[in-house]
């Protein structure tokens, strides 16, 4: 950026212009135009103008001279995670309970700052527990620069501490209560102060496999849902509220099933979020007989998906019964537009069931089904025998004396379920209403695709119970920052794929340069995600260059002295 004089119609202007590559070419663009050369050298405003920004000529000549390439660089730190998920796990409350919780307890080491160092390496980072100590050292992450990995994993063993024993009283019967049964609760009642109370929560469940022991007791063999029935394995829970924020997550022994979980789960929530009345949204693999009747029995509203080809009243009845169906989402001409959805109420006595079609999956259903079977039929043109091991050929033969043959009768039993699903419910409602309550139970399954991917939750490696509790209760407040993020970009209306703001924001650095015997701090350029997360979380970005300051830990040291000897 520059002065420079321009002549027009017989006068000379002052401009201030500045060069910019674009297409591969040095272009000018004017950034301002000063005025009259003669009238602003009688004002005086030149001069003016040029001690006013004295003060900024040291900044804009180490930007110059780093842009020359004439400045040795010191060091570079990236600072972009440590700023915007700082403030978050500040407003969310997890930085004032950790603390709270750590009063007095004897650790020699920040603990609530190893959690954080955990949380948001998940975050930007995933891969084991023993990475995060080396990603900490690109990263800024205030209060965290003596931490070693030991510390780590001591604050996981210490979240996952079961309480003494005057603290089990709502306990479930597959898990004690434990260290982050207390955050939790502590997290709800600071979002229920600032928003609302807890109506409306979904529930659902899988499995997360281990390389090694698997723990003292959590670890066990059970149907395991990522198809590894060789390893050992735990079960996890998570409940949202209505609106998907994480309210809890519950984890159990690997040879626990789904049927078993929703009533401790519903009798822990009432006692542990004193909630008097809600409605439980939960997967068909939660129904059971005795399920449904202690729900009822303790008078909880429940919507639950019903198992269509399994329950010979859903299958034989609800399914047959004839009735228009209410539309409650036509199909749109946008991607965007929502799933087209119809309803329609059946009543068996004194049940309600709600049955629900989205014509678009049915036609996929039904194409998938037929690509199965024409390869089937071309395959059975060979020989049948191998097929008999494949369990998506099996479901439609059947045996011919010593042969199998297409069993047409399946296959239009199948056509039946074609872009279905049932809900079983108690609450009166409109059907369209419970349809759409229920599909919110989707953000669920995406919250364990983000543990399990994202977050890389899997495989544990850790060997005691405590540890493996904290580690994956770490993924959980991971969750909590993502999920607080994402609706603040939401509110503002940010259009930006959550891959692209975790990339821009690890790509913002901050430069050390060396000038006169004094170190300056150069920022990168914050592309267009990062600045939004920076928006959203309500951070300014730091000066573009200033003063490097040695680091200060003072208030930190301040804030944790209730968590160190």
């Amino acid at each position: 950026m520059f002065f420079r004089e321009k002549v027009s119609k017989g006068h000379r202007y002052l401009q201030i212009v500045e060069n910019r590559r674009e297409e591969g070419k040095v272009r000018q663009r004017v950034v301002a135009t000063l005025g009259r050369i003669d009238e602003l050298n009688a004002s005086g405003d030149i001069d003016s103008l040029l001690r006013s920004g004295a003060r900024f000529a040291e900044s804009a000549l180490v930007l110059s001279a780093h842009k020359k390439g004439d400045l040795p660089e010191v060091g570079s730190v990236r600072i972009g995670p440590g700023l915007v998920f700082g403030r978050l796990w500040e407003e969310t409350g997890c930085q004032e309970v950790l603390r709270w919780m750590l009063r007095g307890r004897g650790f020699s080491f920040c603990a609530e700052r190893a959690v954080f160092l955990t949380v948001v390496h998940r975050l930007m980072d995933p891969g084991s527990d023993r990475a995060a100590e080396k990603w900490r050292e690109d990263y800024r992450l205030e209060g965290t620069e003596r931490l070693g990995l030991h510390h780590l994993y001591r604050a996981m063993a210490w979240l996952g501490e079961e309480l003494a024993e005057d603290q089990q009283t709502d306990r479930t019967p597959f898990a004690p209560r434990c260290v982050k049964d207390r955050v939790e609760e502590a997290l709800f009642s600071h979002r229920r102060d600032l928003l609302t109370t807890l109506e409306l929560v979904f529930f659902d469940t899988t499995s997360i496999y281990f390389e090694g022991q698997g723990g003292e007791t959590i670890g066990q063999n059970g149907h395991s849902k990522d198809f590894r029935p060789d390893l050992k394995q735990m079960v996890v829970g998570v409940v949202l509220d209505g609106e998907g924020r994480p309210i809890c997550c519950e984890l159990w022994p690997g040879n626990t099933t789904d049927v078993k979980t929703l009533v401790p789960i519903a009798q822990r929530l009432e006692k542990r979020f004193g909630i008097h009345r809600v409605c439980v949204v939960a997967d068909r693999g939660m129904i059971s007989a005795g399920t449904l009747a202690e729900l009822e029995k303790r008078n909880w509203d429940y919507i639950l998906g019903a198992r269509m080809r399994t329950i010979g009243e859903v299958r034989d009845e609800v399914l047959s019964r004839a009735g228009r169906y209410e539309v409650v989402h036509p199909k749109g001409p946008s991607k965007k537009d929502p799933s087209p959805l119809k309803v329609k109420q059946v009543r068996i006595w004194d049940r309600r069931y709600i049955v629900c079609l989205n014509e678009e999956q049915a036609k996929k259903d039904a194409a998938d089904r037929e690509a199965i079977l024409a390869d089937l039929r071309e395959k059975l043109k060979h020989g049948d025998k191998r097929l008999v091991g494949n369990k998506g050929y099996r479901k439609y033969l059947k045996a011919e004396g010593k042969h199998f043959q297409i069993d047409e009768d399946k296959i239009r039993e199948e056509a039946r379920y074609d872009g279905k699903w049932v809900l079983r419910t108690n609450m009166t409602i409109p059907a369209a209403q419970l349809a759409l309550k229920y599909k919110q139970l989707w953000m669920v399954e995406d919250i364990f695709r983000t543990m399990k991917s994202l977050l890389e939750t899997r495989p544990i490696f850790h060997k005691r119970d405590d540890t493996i509790r904290g580690h994956v209760f770490c993924s959980f407040l991971a969750l909590v920052l993502r999920k607080e993020l994402q609706d603040r970009l939401e509110a503002q209306g940010a259009d930006v794929e959550w891959a692209d703001v975790i990339r821009e924001l690890a790509a913002l650095e901050e430069i050390q340069v060396e000038q006169s015997g004094k170190r300056f701090l150069l920022r990168k350029q914050a592309r267009a995600a990062c600045s939004a997360a920076f928006r959203a979380a309500g951070v300014a970005l730091p000066p573009t260059v200033r003063a490097a300051k040695p680091p200060s830990t003072a208030s930190l040291e301040e804030a944790c002295r209730g968590s160190r000897v």
